[in-house]
C-alpha cells in the first residue's frame, strides 16, 4: 500500500547500530572522502547548468583526456562505420539496415550514459534518422550494471551530511534499479516511512561533458560538410545538454515532482509521491515508496481487483492536461514509471525528463487536429508552418499531397480511430523525405503518446487513444475562449456558409463524456463571444441558419403569405419550386437530437431553469445578441418575400387589373 507520510525530522538523535538496518556498512561514521573526477570536475566546470562555452574551456586544456576519450570512442565506432561502407559499397545496405539499426543500438548502450541519452533523443527524431532505426532506437534500454555500494555510500554522506546508517534504519543491501545517471536502493526512514533512495552514478558530469564536448565538435563539422543535413545538429545537442543537466541535479527533479503534484494530483485517481528535502540534495534523492505494479501486467492488476484499462484512461486524461493545458508534461512515461497501486490509482514515478509545450504550441496542436478531421491539409501544413517544422519560406506544393497520403485511412474512418503509432510512422517517413525540422517538444511529446499508447494497446488490443482523448478535445473547443480555439470551432462547424449540424452533435455528445465538461459555463461563453467584436464573423453564420430553420418550419404559412399578396397584385399564381427541405429537414433532426443530449444535462434541472433562464434573457450581451439577430433575421425574410414576389421570370401582370386601376 501508500504509506502516508508526515513530516519527517532533519536531526538524527543517535546513530544506529547494524541490527538495525539491512546494509552492509561499518557502524563508524564515515567521512567524507574526496572524489577528484566527479567532485573537483564539477568544480572546475563552474555551474550545475549546461554551459557549452565553459565546457570547450575546460576541454580546451586538457587535450590528452579529450584524445583518450576519443580512442574509446572510435574503436567500436569504426568497426559499426566499416560495415555501413562495406554494405553500401556491395549494394546490399537496405538488406542489412535492420541488423546495422540493432548494432547501432548495442553500441550507444557499450559507449555509456552520454549516448544512451543521445540514442533515446534520436528515437524521437524522424527527421534525422531513418524510419527502421528509430523503430530499433525506441528499444534502446536505460539500464547500466550497478556501481558498487560504497561508492553510493559516499555519495550520500557527501550530499546530506550523515552516513546512511544515521539517516535510513534499512536500506536494501542491493539496488533495485540501476539506470544511465544514477541507481535506487529501497529505504526506511527512522521516522517508519518507506522511501525510495535514488544515487548519482560516480563521475557522470564530466563523463557526459566530454562526449557532449566531442559531439558538438562533430556536429560542427558535418554541418558544413554534408549539406543535406537540414537540422541544426549542434543546437539539438545543446538542447540534450540542457536537459541530461536538468536530470543530473536530483534538486530539479524533486521540484519538478512538486510542480506536477500541484497541477496534477487533483485529477481524480492520480497519485504523485511526495519529495524528502530534508534527505534530498543534488546527487541523492529521498521520496516516498510507491508500492505498486507496473500497467504491462495487466493479470497481476486485474488479480488485485482492479481495472488496468480504467487506469491506462486515467492516464490518457492526465497526459491530455499536461500536454493541452497547462503544458508541463511528464516526457517518459514508460512501464516502469506508471504504476497501479493496490487503491486503484495511477501513480507517475521519476521526473527528471519534463518538457514544456508553449501556450502558441498548445493551441496549434489543437488547430492541426481540427485540420485533420476537417481534411484541410492545406491548413495543416500551414500549421506545420506555424509550429515551427518548416520554415516559412518552404514549398508547400509536395507536401500538401503527401499528408493527405499519409492521412488517407482518415478519409474512411473517424480520426479518432486511428493509431497513433501508425499515424507518426507515416509522418516519420514524409518528414525524413521533405525538409522538417522537429522542435525538441514535439520530439518529447510523440516519444510520451506513442509509449503511452503501446501500454493502452498491451493491456487492451482494441483500445483507441485518440478515441479516448476526443471527449477532452471537444470540451476544450467547446469552452475555451481563446480566440485561436474559437477560430478553430467555426472551421469544424461552418463549411460553405452552413453549419454542420451532425458536427455540432457530435462536438455535445463527446464533451459530455468529459468529467469537466460544464454547459452553463459553455453556453456563457459563447453567448459573451457571439455578443463581442471577435464574434462578428460567425453571428452571419448563425443568422443564416435561423432563416433556414424558420423557412423549414413556417415555409407553408410564408408561401401561403406570399401567394394571397401576389393574387391582390394581379400576379398570376404559378407553382413555385421552393429550394428543397431536405438538408433543413435533416438539420432539424439533428436539432432535435442536440435537444435531447441538453435535456439530459443538469443545466435542464427544473429547479435551476428559471434562474438560468432569467440570467440569460436579463444578460445585456444576450439582449443586444437577440437584436442584432432579429433585426438581420426580419431584413432577410422581407428580402425572401420582395424576391418572390417581384422575380421577373414569374410576373405576368394583368392588364385587365391594371385597366380596372
Amino acid at each position: 500500500m501508500i504509506v502516508k507520510t508526515e513530516t519527517s525530522s532533519s536531526s538524527v538523535d543517535r546513530p544506529l547500530d547494524n541490527s538495525e538496518i539491512g546494509v552492509q556498512v561499518s557502524s563508524e561514521r564515515m567521512s567524507p572522502r574526496e572524489n577528484t573526477h566527479s567532485v573537483g570536475a564539477d568544480i572546475e566546470l563552474g555551474n550545475l547548468r549546461y554551459n557549452s562555452e565553459e565546457i570547450a574551456a575546460y576541454y580546451q586544456r586538457r587535450p590528452l583526456k579529450v584524445l583518450q576519450r576519443i580512442v574509446r570512442i572510435l574503436t567500436p565506432t569504426i568497426t559499426f562505420v566499416f560495415g555501413l561502407w562495406w554494405d553500401n559499397k556491395w549494394g546490399i545496405s537496405v538488406e542489412n539496415e535492420r541488423h546495422h539499426a540493432v548494432r547501432l543500438r548495442e553500441l550507444l548502450t557499450k559507449l555509456g550514459p552520454a549516448y544512451v541519452k543521445i540514442g533515446q533523443a534520436l528515437s524521437t527524431r524522424p527527421d534525422l534518422v531513418s524510419p527502421l532505426y528509430l523503430e530499433e532506437l525506441t528499444h534502446l534500454q536505460d539500464q547500466l550494471p550497478a556501481f558498487p555500494n560504497e561508492v553510493a555510500y559516499q555519495f550520500i554522506e557527501e550530499e546530506l551530511g550523515y552516513c546512511p546508517m544515521e539517516i535510513y534504519t534499512e536500506l536494501s543491501p542491493q539496488p533495485i534499479a540501476a539506470a544511465s545517471l544514477g541507481q535506487v536502493y529501497k529505504g526506511k526512514l527512522n521516522t517508519g516511512e518507506e522511501v525510495a533512495v535514488k544515487v548519482q552514478r560516480p563521475d557522470l558530469r564530466e563523463g557526459i561533458t566530454i562526449d557532449l564536448y566531442i559531439l558538438r565538435k562533430l556536429a560542427t563539422w558535418a554541418k558544413k560538410r554534408f549539406k543535406r543535413i537540414r537540422s541544426d545538429l549542434v543546437g539539438i545537442l545543446d538542447e540534450l545538454g540542457d536537459r541530461i543537466f536538468e536530470e543530473m541535479d536530483y534538486v530539479h527533479e524533486g521540484k519538478n515532482a512538486e510542480r506536477f503534484c500541484e497541477l496534477y494530483s487533483h485529477i481524480k485517481d492520480i497519485y504523485v509521491p511526495k519529495i524528502y528535502w530534508d534527505y534530498t540534495n543534488r546527487r541523492v534523492l529521498t521520496m516516498e515508496w510507491i508500492n505498486g505494479i507496473k500497467l504491462t501486467r495487466a493479470r497481476e492488476i486485474e488479480e488485485q481487483g482492479i481495472d488496468a484499462r480504467y487506469l491506462i484512461e486515467v492516464g490518457v486524461q492526465c497526459s491530455l492536461r499536461q500536454l493541452l493545458e497547462h503544458g508541463f508534461f511528464h516526457a517518459d512515461p514508460h512501464p516502469g514509471n506508471l504504476l497501479a497501486t493496490p487503491e486503484g490509482k495511477l501513480a507517475y514515478l521519476d521526473f527528471g525528463m519534463m518538457s514544456e509545450v508553449k501556450p502558441p504550441q498548445r493551441y496549434g496542436l489543437i488547430e492541426a487536429i481540427v485540420h485533420v478531421v476537417n481534411r484541410d491539409f492545406e491548413g495543416l501544413a500551414s500549421d506545420y508552418i506555424k509550429l515551427e517544422f518548416l520554415s516559412p519560406d518552404t514549398d508547400l506544393t509536395p507536401i500538401i499531397p503527401a499528408f493527405g497520403k499519409v492521412f488517407a485511412d482518415a478519409q474512411s474512418a473517424s480520426v479518432a480511430d486511428l493509431n497513433i503509432k501508425s499515424i507518426t510512422d507515416d509522418l516519420s517517413a514524409l518528414m525524413y523525405e521533405y525538409p522538417f525540422s522537429v522542435p525538441p517538444y514535439y520530439a518529447l511529446i510523440i516519444r510520451s503518446l506513442v509509449t503511452l499508447e503501446g501500454i493502452a494497446i498491451y493491456i487492451d488490443p482494441n483500445f483507441k487513444v485518440l478515441s479516448e482523448a476526443y471527449p477532452y478535445v471537444a470540451k476544450r473547443l467547446l469552452m475555451d475562449p481563446a480566440i485561436e480555439l474559437r477560430t478553430s470551432l467555426k472551421d469544424l462547424l461552418f463549411k460553405d456558409g452552413s453549419l454542420r449540424w451532425n458536427r455540432l452533435e457530435n462536438l455535445l455528445k463527446n464533451a459530455q463524456r468529459n468529467q469537466d465538461y460544464d454547459l452553463t459555463l459553455a453556453l456563457d461563453q459563447a453567448v459573451d463571444f457571439l455578443s463581442s467584436e471577435r464574434g462578428e464573423f460567425i453571428r452571419g453564420y448563425i443568422v443564416d441558419e435561423f432563416v433556414k430553420i424558420s423557412g423549414t418550419l413556417g415555409n407553408s404559412i410564408l408561401n401561403h403569405f406570399i401567394g394571397l399578396l401576389r393574387e391582390k397584385l394581379g400576379i398570376n399564381v404559378t407553382t413555385q419550386e421552393f429550394e428543397t427541405i431536405d438538408e433543413q429537414q435533416k438539420a432539424l433532426e439533428h436539432i432535435k437530437r442536440i435537444i435531447d443530449i441538453l435535456r439530459g444535462n443538469y443545466i435542464f434541472d427544473p429547479v435551476e431553469m428559471a434562474s438560468q433562464i432569467t440570467q440569460i434573457v436579463f444578460n445585456p450581451n444576450v439582449q443586444l445578441l437577440g437584436q442584432q439577430i432579429t433585426s438581420q433575421l426580419l431584413q432577410k425574410c422581407i428580402t425572401k418575400i420582395i424576391r418572390d414576389l417581384l422575380t421577373i421570370d414569374d410576373l405576368t401582370l394583368s392588364q385587365d387589373h391594371f385597366q380596372k386601376e
